[in-house]
């Protein structure tokens, strides 16, 4: 998906630095992501979580807070207020743009920041927070024996995801402010709630005690074994599969109608992992499936080969269309299974493409019939499986025409 860079003023005026994650097709919604404490927009799953709703036509603007990484400002003039200010005027800034957001989503101490800036943010339908602290003075264990000298001295350097700032007195007394707890029966939002059971930076007795305090419509989802950070990727695929499909539950996501010549739309594929194999598929806001290669052939075998989707388009149509023909007849069908075989490998054919001359495929369609059907009619729904447009499209030539698109470059 385009990534483009921004920055806005944030809470102080300060350049914040920011990238947006834009979806190929129809925009549909935005979606802001507020960072954990010790990290900043570029973390894993901040990516991988953006890329998967840019897929499904939500916009994610993900930025670092004043004073971190590639914002501008004094990270040890700021604090837990601030960070929700600043979420504050990242929404006034795609306001600006046309494109209000809808959604938000936190890491840890980012969770909690979007739970007290959605108080300022009537127009947001859903928040979703992983492994995010009931209480933001939790925070504070992270910053050791700095501790000690923030309250003997004033401030005192943290290392930050490697980077070290200055953290200074008022945000450790702003961490000790109002509690946040309370405030969740006000929500006007949906909240989903992840976290990791195992998750040794904020327990999760932290989900249960925001979980509690927030009224319906809310959801609980675990992370089985990830770490707070998610640093596993196959962690941060299982948290963005899964507020993907959270979403789009609470959030309009109407596609317009489909481009003259393609009556059932345009079916994206996005690269997710550039250093393997694994593909992103969407077919408008709502459907959505991965590609993948298996693990012999350098994937990480996440989803089906390219060959295997189309068998299963072929076994799929095939059952489609014996189901409707026997129920047209009011024959007594009562189940069908299509078992379909195909005598090529992906992994192995695209490395001979430029050069094989083979032009003949064979797959091999086992259908099962259940009910007490008559031999006649068993042998007349063999006949029309040949009738599956699949199976048409794939005996007749077929002309794949191939354009190349104008690639977007960063404002």
């Amino acid at each position: 998906m385009p990534i483009e860079t921004h920055r806005f003023a944030g809470h102080d005026g300060s350049s914040l630095a920011a990238r947006l994650d834009t979806p190929e097709g129809p925009h549909l919604a935005t979606a802001i992501f507020a960072h954990c404490f010790s990290c900043g927009k570029d973390i894993r799953s901040a990516k991988r979580i953006s890329s998967r709703l840019a897929s499904m036509g939500i916009a994610v603007l993900r930025f670092d807070f004043t004073g971190l990484f590639g914002s501008e400002g004094s990270f040890d003039q700021t604090s837990f207020t601030s960070n929700a200010q600043d979420l504050v005027a990242a929404a006034a800034y795609m306001e600006s743009l046309g494109m209000p957001a809808s959604m938000l989503i936190g890491h840890s101490l980012g969770g909690a920041a979007v739970l007290r800036a959605a108080q300022e943010l009537p127009d947001i339908r859903a928040i979703a927070t992983l492994g995010a602290p009931a209480d933001p003075a939790h925070v504070t264990h992270l910053f050791g024996p700095a501790l000690e000298e923030i309250e003997r001295n004033g401030s005192a350097q943290v290392s930050l995801g490697g980077v070290p700032v200055n953290v200074g007195e008022a945000f450790l007394q702003d961490l000790k402010g109002p509690a946040l707890l309370p405030t969740l029966k006000d929500l006007k939002a949906a909240l989903l709630v992840l976290h990791a059971p195992r998750d040794e930076i904020v327990s999760i007795d932290n989900a249960a005690e925001i979980f509690m305090a927030a009224r319906h419509p809310k959801s609980f989802i675990t992370l089985d074994t990830a770490d707070h950070m998610l640093t596993d990727a196959a962690d941060a695929e299982y948290a963005a599969e899964m507020i993907a499909t959270w979403a789009g539950r609470y959030i309009d996501l109407s596609p317009p109608a489909p481009p003259i010549g393609a009556p059932e739309g345009v079916v994206r594929v996005t690269e997710a992992d550039h250093d393997g194999f694994l593909q992103d598929i969407s077919a408008g806001p709502h459907h959505h499936i991965t590609a993948d290669e298996p693990l012999a052939y350098g994937g990480t075998n996440k989803g089906m080969s390219p060959y295997g989707l189309l068998s299963a388009a072929l076994g799929a149509c095939t059952s489609m269309t014996l189901r409707m023909f026997a129920r047209r007849k009011k024959w007594p069908l009562a189940s069908v299974y299509v078992d379909v075989t195909h005598n090529k490998v992906h992994a192995q054919d695209a490395t001979t493409c430029n050069t094989s001359t083979e032009k003949i495929d064979r797959f091999t369609r086992r259908i099962t019939l259940e009910g007490p059907l008559a031999p006649e009619q068993s042998a007349r729904l063999l006949e029309i499986a040949d009738r599956c447009p699949v199976h048409q499209t794939l005996e007749r030539t077929s002309v794949i025409e191939t354009v190349l698109a104008e690639v977007k470059t960063d404002n």
